[in-house]
């Protein structure tokens, strides 16, 4: 089991810039893959970031390369997500999550926090 915690949400205005960090509670985090995903309102939930276990390895969607910098300190068991150029668009809850490598889909799930951009 491990336990994600994430932070770092708020409103913005477009151009602006965020980043969200996730807190994970277990010392084997290094064992996990780690995601951002987000949902927006009356959207389907949609990856936008992905990390290896030891970090060497990132995925980014199209929609966000470029804007979106995923990393991670095994040292803190956090992930973060620099988020910059923001645009409405990328209004959403986001949210962090975590699989074992056998896993075929991310088995853990943070709260999510809210990001909303303003035009």
């Amino acid at each position: 089991q491990v336990q994600l915690v994430e932070s770092g949400g708020g409103l913005v205005q477009a151009g602006g810039s965020l980043r969200l960090s996730c807190a994970a509670s277990r010392r084997t985090f290094s064992s996990f893959d780690m995601a951002w995903f987000r949902q927006a309102p009356g959207k389907e939930r949609e990856s936008v970031a992905i990390i290896s276990r030891s970090g060497d390895s990132t995925y980014y969607a199209d929609s966000v390369k470029g804007r979106f910098t995923i990393s991670r300190d095994i040292a803190k068991n956090t992930v973060d997500l620099q988020i910059n150029n923001l645009q409405p668009d990328d209004t959403a809850v986001y949210y962090c999550a975590a699989k074992t490598p056998w896993d075929t889909y991310y088995s853990y799930w943070g709260q999510g926090t809210q990001v909303t951009v303003s035009s």
